[in-house]
């Protein structure tokens, strides 16, 4: 590892932040850092922390000592000064004279101390930091001491590569016990130049932010250049000959890692997948002994929040029997919430029973011949597990190869999921109803689509914005955390690509809106062309079904149901004068609906569509507006209001009423009218 240090960078630092009243030593805290976050091999999303002691201004005017320490919530990648709270130094050290202090009250304390009230909680670590007497001091989850330390002989190990330059400190779970355990260690040895953390993580000190950031990049590298010797490989199990791919895997393994809810027909908790594959994850989940290495535990304590303890292993999927492959992965997910329900009844039995059960399903599952996802409520939380599982598998296979990789009892990485700083956190966080949810919107590039697409983000689901014109649904995407997908609807294998896509990026799909459409040619039916006719079923009619079908298809795999929503507009029920080559799919596909709901509401696939008039959109364009108001003898703004309610009804407005045909798990075969009254569009 090189130290990416530069001192004209750092110096650029010290003077943008000065500008803004921010002390050199703070600036350069944040600089270094900025350094070691940007590594992901010493660490990932949120992992961490760093610190630094000056004298600092209270909101009293006067000098304290002040500890700045990284804040709960911030990345060490992408932080600013704010992200660094200063805490008053003299309270927190006098802490160390004390025997015992729960994790509720440290933080009472911390946040009691801080100088400015309104920033974030500093680190559970703080204590640590404060205890020692080190201006700056790193810390770090770097794969390569992990790999030294998730071992039987972990400590001497570490002995051999670093001799007395590094402290060591058995594993205690972060807080007030670990901060006086590290600073018994300093205390044997001040010569020590950090500490080694077991299975946990590495501490380096240094007078200013360049040693202890350099010194970081030292053991770190000697970690490295020890693990490059004496080296074996993993053996390889035997597998199948063809293996199938994700596009046809993610929808199996998503829809068996969902979980049925009891007391609600048709609703599910429903997960986002993130899959990842290259040499190394794949050689991982190749290995003959892949159950025995993958479910020995995390490789430190902190990624058991997001990952869970151990990955759901599947058997690799075999191309030509996916029914095969279906039947074996929901087997091994009933048998992983068995083992995981287990575990959690044993270990709140041991703590009194005093903890509430997380949801049992996997966060990771590895899949042989194939690679791995990363699951989560949101595309999010996935990457974040997919992103933790890579860091993982570098290590465990560094372990293995210079010995046997070993990881904490049950015991200790129950009480880091089930801690209570973070059951607090996770108790105040509320899932938005669309959370773990995948959404498909053709023609998502403008109008109704793109109001649609929107309306969904904004409930908690992930999005995929499918448009011909793909440069216009990347734009939309990027405004809502959506996913630009390239989709002409008039073109089957188009279609199948892009849903592919979506099932690559997001792992399956919950509910399609079937949007995209456009207006032919028009005039007297019995006097158009016929090719204007052709061509519009072509995109009004067999584009509908051609998404709608592979969507059912993906929706099938998984075995959740799901829910098709078809925009077919008021053209279907009360066609206009002169606009037949338009009226006829949109007719077609109201009947589409319907038989879509006939034929797979006993796969709790609900099908619906929505009646909408005179919606501004690419369709209704100011040219469109004036030949319709023109035709009918109005104006303009009577055209656009000419309803019961004398009111425009807009693309938000469409956009709701499919939010709420996909909110309503018991309604299927229903066309919603959002017209703002018309009589003759009224279904009877």
């Amino acid at each position: 590892m090189k130290s990416a240090w530069v001192t004209s960078d750092a110096e650029a630092a010290v003077a943008r932040y000065a500008h803004d009243g921010i002390a050199r030593e703070l600036a350069l805290r944040v600089y270094t850092t900025r350094l070691l976050g940007a590594n992901p091999k010493l660490v990932l999303h949120g992992g961490g922390n760093t610190s630094v002691k000056l004298r600092m201004s209270d909101l009293n005017g006067e000098e304290v000592d002040a500890l700045c320490v990284k804040g709960s919530g911030w990345d060490m990648g992408t932080i600013e000064p704010a992200g660094l709270p200063a805490v008053r130094l003299e309270p927190l050290k006098k802490l160390r004279r004390r025997n015992t202090l729960s994790d509720e009250d440290m933080v009472r304390v911390q946040r009691a101390n801080l100088i400015d009230p309104s920033a974030p909680n500093p680190s559970v670590e703080t204590l640590l930091h404060a205890f020692l007497p080190h201006a700056f001091v790193d810390h770090t989850h770097s794969t390569a001491v992990l790999s030294l330390t998730d071992q039987a002989d972990g400590e001497k190990l570490c002995e051999e590569v670093y001799g007395k330059r590094l402290g060591y400190v058995p594993y205690i779970m972060p807080g007030f016990a670990l901060a006086k355990a590290a600073a018994d260690a300093f205390e044997r040895d001040h010569s020590v130049e950090g500490l080694i953390l077991h299975k946990h993580g590495i501490f380096t000190f240094g007078a200013d932010a360049r040693e202890a950031y350099e010194r970081m990049i030292e053991h770190v590298t000697l970690a490295e250049e020890r693990l490059k010797r004496g080296r074996k490989t993993l053996v390889m199990a035997k597998l199948p000959g063809q293996i199938a791919n994700s596009a046809e895997a993610a929808p199996i393994v998503r829809g068996a890692c969902a979980l049925k809810n009891e007391k609600i027909g048709g609703a599910w908790t429903r997960m986002i997948l993130d899959f990842r594959t290259n040499d190394a994850i794949v050689n991982f989940v190749n290995g003959a002994e892949l159950a025995r290495y993958s479910q020995a535990g995390v490789v430190t304590p902190d990624h058991t929040i997001r990952t869970k303890n151990w990955p759901l292993i599947v058997p690799a999927p075999e191309a030509d029997d996916l029914d095969a492959f279906k039947e074996s992965v929901r087997a091994a997910v009933a048998d992983f919430v068995g083992k995981y329900r287990t575990y959690f009844e044993a270990n709140n039995a041991r703590v009194g029973g005093i903890k509430k059960p997380l949801d049992p399903l996997p966060r990771l599952v590895l899949v042989p011949g194939l690679g791995l996802y990363g699951l989560g409520r949101s595309a999010k939380e996935a990457h974040v597990a997919a992103d933790l599982a890579e860091a993982a598998i570098e290590t465990i296979t560094d372990a293995e190869a210079i010995g046997r990789y070993q990881a904490l009892p049950d015991s200790e990485l129950f009480d880091l999921e089930y801690w209570s700083l973070e059951q607090a956190k996770l108790s105040a966080a509320k899932p938005l109803p669309l959370a773990g949810q995948i959404v498909a919107v053709t023609g998502a590039g403008s109008g109704i689509g793109t109001a649609t697409a929107k309306a969904f983000a904004a409930l908690g689901a992930e999005v995929a914005l499918l448009d011909v014109n793909e440069a216009a649904a990347q734009e939309k995407a990027k405004a809502i955390g959506g996913a630009a997908v390239f989709c002409d609807v008039t073109d089957v294998g188009s279609v199948n690509n892009a849903f592919a896509k979506v099932v690559d990026t997001f792992g399956g799909l919950d509910i399609l809106v079937s949007n995209a459409g456009a207006t032919p040619p028009q005039g007297k039916i019995g006097e158009v062309d016929e090719a204007a006719i052709q061509k519009s079923f072509e995109l009004n009619f067999y584009g509908h079904q051609r998404a709608a079908q592979a969507a059912v298809k993906i929706m099938l795999a998984q075995g959740t149901g799901g829910c098709l929503l078809f925009n077919v507009s008021k053209q279907a029920v009360n066609p206009g004068p002169n606009f037949g080559p338009y009226g006829l799919p949109k007719a077609a596909t109201l009947f589409l609906s319907r038989q879509y709901a006939l034929d797979y509401g006993v796969a709790g696939i609900r099908s619906n569509a929505v009646n909408a008039d005179r919606i501004r959109s690419g369709i209704v364009t100011d040219d469109f507006i004036r030949e319709r108001a023109k035709a009918r003898g109005v104006s303009e703004k009577d055209y656009m209001s000419g309803n019961l309610l004398q009111r425009e009804v807009t693309a938000d407005d469409v956009a709701q009423a499919f939010v709420s045909q996909a909110l309503a798990l018991k309604t299927t075969a229903d066309v919603t009218t959002v017209d703002g009254g018309n009589i003759a569009a009224a279904l009877r």
